[in-house]
């Protein structure tokens, strides 16, 4: 049942194969043993994708129904016991979890042995509900509608540079004096910035240009030009003196790191007190 509604919201067994861990051949053969059992043709096959037959929409929507009466009975169970335990599937931003969140995860492994995780690092933009995750990791400067966010830590852009290039080429006093200056961007054409209750959209010719964010921290700790990133990815060069901020008075303080899960979806146990944790990790981590 499960591989077959992997197969419907995939619209092939390759897809549906990879999210499930498992071979293509695999889910193939349990498509065909279902049919069998339930006596249907439950799928259309052409050359290029799968659809369900109209007996395989029905069938898909009670096969929901059924798994997710299976996840909610064991999630009501799990958080009945005094032991935290089963497994939690996180999506997180590919950067953010090799800079800042592997650390933070593994200590809440080794706090809770029984927890198992399934961590997906990676910058697409997934489906909660449809893809079974307990929780999600966003950088955003709004949350989304319908979502309960919580603040894990800032990621407000932070505009810095090494000591060494501020020695050979001075502070820019203003975000108008960025057009002296060796810039290194993120593709973006301008940065902004904020003086009181005015924005200031700033044009930038850049030296580099990367979507690499740690690249872009790199060049900068080595001296090459400004660089505007959010702040995870500076924050521990800031503090061990590589990279100083520069036009801090112009700093925008929006933007954040966010766990999130859906409203109306049972949390488990298990997400709070990663929540938790992880809160808990970044404040005494901020503060140092």
């Amino acid at each position: 049942m499960q591989f077959f509604v992997e197969v419907v919201k995939h619209g092939n067994f390759t897809n549906a194969a990879r999210t499930l861990g498992i071979s293509k051949q695999l889910v193939s053969r349990r498509i065909i043993a279902l049919e069998a059992r339930v006596g249907a043709r439950l799928l259309l096959r052409t050359t290029r994708k799968l659809s369900a037959t109209e007996t395989g929409k029905v069938f898909f929507q009670r096969a929901q129904q059924i798994l997710q009466a299976i996840r909610d009975a064991e999630l009501e169970i799990s958080n009945r016991s005094d032991e935290l335990r089963g497994l939690l599937k996180i999506s997180v931003p590919l950067s953010y979890a090799n800079l800042r969140l592997a650390p933070a995860l593994i200590a809440f492994m080794q706090a809770h042995p029984l927890v198992e995780i399934w961590l997906d690092a990676d910058n697409r933009h997934v489906d909660m509900i449809s893809e079974g995750y307990d929780m999600v990791i966003r950088v955003t400067d709004q949350p989304e509608e319908g979502m309960v966010a919580r603040k894990l830590e800032d990621a407000a852009m932070r505009y810095c540079c090494s000591p060494d290039y501020q020695q050979r080429f001075g502070t820019p006093s203003s975000p108008q004096a960025l057009t002296t200056h060796a810039c290194l961007t993120h593709r973006a054409s301008e940065w902004l910035f904020r003086s009181h209750d005015q924005i200031f959209r700033i044009p930038i010719q850049a030296r580099l240009k990367s979507n690499h964010g740690e690249v872009l921290r790199d060049a900068a700790v080595a001296g090459l030009g400004i660089t505007g990133l959010p702040a995870f990815y500076v924050l521990d060069d800031l503090q061990s003196g590589k990279l100083v901020e520069v036009l801090t008075a112009y700093r925008i303080e929006q933007a954040g790191i966010y766990a999130m899960y859906p409203y109306h979806k049972q949390v488990s146990s298990n997400t709070l007190a990663l929540i938790a944790h992880l809160q808990a990790w970044f404040q005494a981590s901020n503060a140092t």
